[in-house]
Parts: C-alpha cells; structure tokens; sequence
C-alpha cells in the first residue's frame, strides 16, 4: 500500500505543478501577443526612419552632424545589454548573456574604457557571477517597456555622445523576427551611420534621392537623427520584451506537455501497484477461507 499512496501522492504533485506551467502559459500567451503588436506596429516606422537616415548619408550633399560622425580615436564606450527580470522562459537569457560576455571581451580587448549597463535582473546577476562590472543597472523595464523610460536612457546616451565624453552605444538583444524565430544579437546604435549602414531590412535603390532641404540640412538632421535612435533603441526595446513572452511561452508549454506525460506514467504504474495489491489482498483472504475449512 505504501508503494501505491507513494505514486498517488507524486501524481498529485505533479497536476499541481501543471497547473501552474498551464497558467503561466497562458499568460505569456496573452502578454506575447501585446507585446508583438506593439513591435509589429513600431517596425515600419523604425524601418521608415531609418531609410531616411540611409538615403541622407547617400545623397552625396555634405552633411555634418555629430551623431553620423564615426570618431577616429574611440575611447569611452557603452555595452547595453536586455534580459529579463524572470527565468522560466528556456534559453532566453542564457543566449543574451553569452552573446554579451562575447561582445565585451572584444570591446575590453580592443578599447580604453566599456561601460556596461543592463536592463532585468537575470542579466544583472549573471554578469556579476561572471565578473564583469556592471556599471548601471535597470529593472524597471517589464512586460511593456514604456516609451518615457527608453526615452530617457537614449537621451542621456545622445547627450554623451555629443559632449564626447561617449564614443560609442552597442545593444545586445533578442530580435524578433517572428513567432517562429528570434535570435540574439550584437548591434552597434551609435554612431548612426552604423545603424544606416548595416540594417538588413531597409530598401535599397540605385536611383538619385532628389531631395531638397528647408529650410536646412542642419535643422532636419538635428530633429531627425535623435528621434531616430530614440526609436531604434524602443525597438530594441520591444522585440526584446516579445522575444522573452514567446520563449516563456514554448518553455511553460513544453513543461505542461513534459508533466502530461510523466502523469500519464506515474497512472499506468499506480494503477499496476493497485492491481497488484488488490489481488494479493484477495490471495489472502482465500488462503484465509481455505485454512478455516481444514
């Protein structure tokens, strides 16, 4: 009997725990499909903005603004990487932190002074396991990164940058591609030329940008190139916050899908035990009878 209240006990520990991965599941269901429409509605303007950026650089016209300048001696630069503030969601940190011990090791190998700074509290953690200072921490960033609070972060990255007391701004993050895939990677946002140079998803042309400046180049680049690394970081932002619903999501629906069948299991085992205990049960009671009779 003890055999088989042992297995009923485990069974009924592991519906427990079911429920609670079925749960979660679903809530990452419902938080991933906000957060995909958010970054699904962010994406054609990011991308919009960004080609304007492009077609600028290409125009031939000299343009000078201190945010397309690539410095020539890079001294002080920033590596900000996004986790989450939560496990439970498979592979997704571990991808981001491996990418971001990488990426530091080369830019410590290669420059004066990196700053690193990381946004949720597995990242945080990790890179503090793994010795790396971490000299700015941020944890108010969750399921829906607000705008403001992205906003002043690039802000204070812009204002450095300009003063030049910043060289540089890479971002380690998820990107969504969709909800089938999505990968870690290693981007550099400042200075912007970067960032129109090497996105893969603008459209190019050959032809001739015609465009005309009023009332000067200088005033539309200094309203446009700000709010185009505000926006590209918010994107950085967003994929990142869907990346980590649809990584919960697959993780807490493989753990239901896992508990299903290690319950359906532990059933066929209890339900053997029973069995088998009954019939000995019965054994016993007609050796019992039989002995009366002699």
């Amino acid at each position: 009997m003890a055999k088989a209240r042992s297995l009923d006990k485990r069974r009924k520990s592991i519906r427990n725990i079911r429920k609670i991965t079925r749960t979660m599941e679903l809530i990452a269901n419902a938080r991933f499909k906000r957060a995909m429409d958010r970054a699904a509605a962010a994406s054609a303007y990011t991308r919009r903005i960004t080609q304007l950026v492009a077609d600028l650089a290409q125009t031939g016209t000299p343009l000078q603004h201190p945010l397309l300048e690539t410095r020539a001696e890079c001294r002080q630069a920033a590596l900000l990487v996004l986790t989450a503030n939560r496990g439970m969601c498979g592979g997704y940190n571990a991808s981001v932190l491996r990418l971001a011990v990488e990426r530091h090791r080369a830019m410590a190998e290669s420059l004066p002074a990196v700053r690193t700074e990381v946004s949720g509290k597995r990242g945080v953690s990790a890179l503090r396991y793994r010795r790396i200072n971490v000299d700015a921490s941020f944890t108010h960033f969750k399921d829906e990164p607000p705008y403001k609070d992205v906003e002043q972060l690039a802000n204070r990255y812009l204002d450095e940058y300009v003063v030049g007391t910043l060289d540089r701004v890479d971002v380690v993050y998820t990107k969504f591609h969709s909800s089938a895939r999505q990968e870690a990677v290693a981007e550099t946002l400042l200075p912007l030329a970067a960032v129109a140079g090497t996105a893969d998803d603008l459209e190019r042309t050959d032809g001739e940008h015609p465009y005309e400046f009023l009332p000067s180049a200088a005033s539309i680049l200094d309203e446009i190139l700000p709010i185009c690394f505000r926006i590209n970081m918010f994107k950085r932002f967003l994929d990142a916050a869907a990346s980590e619903h649809i990584a919960r999501m697959v993780a807490m629906k493989s753990a239901t899908e896992n508990a299903d069948e290690i319950i359906r299991r532990l059933s066929i085992t209890y339900n053997r035990a029973r069995q088998a205990q009954i019939t000995g049960e019965i054994m016993e009671v007609i050796g019992g009878a039989e002995a009366l009779e002699i």
